[in-house]
Parts: C-alpha cells; structure tokens; sequence
C-alpha cells in the first residue's frame, strides 16, 4: 500500500496519504482545509548508513570503495 505525500493547493499544507488503488488517487482532499485537488510532490525519506560510513561518504558502494 503505497504512501503519497502531498501539498494543498489552497491552503499550502504539507500532508501523506495512503492510496489503496488508483481509483482512490482522485478523491485526495487536504485533511487541513478539505480542499480537493493537492499536488503530489516528491517524499523525503531516511536512509540507513552502513557499518564503515561516513557523513562524506556514505556507502563504500557510492564512494567507489566497495568490494
């Protein structure tokens, strides 16, 4: 079940939202203000660091050290 997050185009709120199927995507209403139609935008996530990184450097993966 997948967890859309969106921005209001009313009143500017910031909010997520679980969509059980692509038919449920057209009845997103802002919880804040009740408007419809809020833009999707991008989700910030966390990521998880691995043993060995470092706030410069990440993963060995990404920083070309890995084996």
């Amino acid at each position: 079940m997948p967890i859309y997050e969106y921005i209001c185009s009313e009143c500017e709120e910031r909010f997520e939202q679980f969509i059980w199927s692509s038919a449920d995507a057209g009845e997103v209403r802002c919880p804040s203000c009740g408007a419809g139609g809020p833009r999707k935008v991008m989700s910030t996530f966390g990521v998880g660091r691995s043993l060995g990184a470092t706030a410069s450097c990440p993963s060995a993966a990404t920083c070309g050290t890995g084996g």
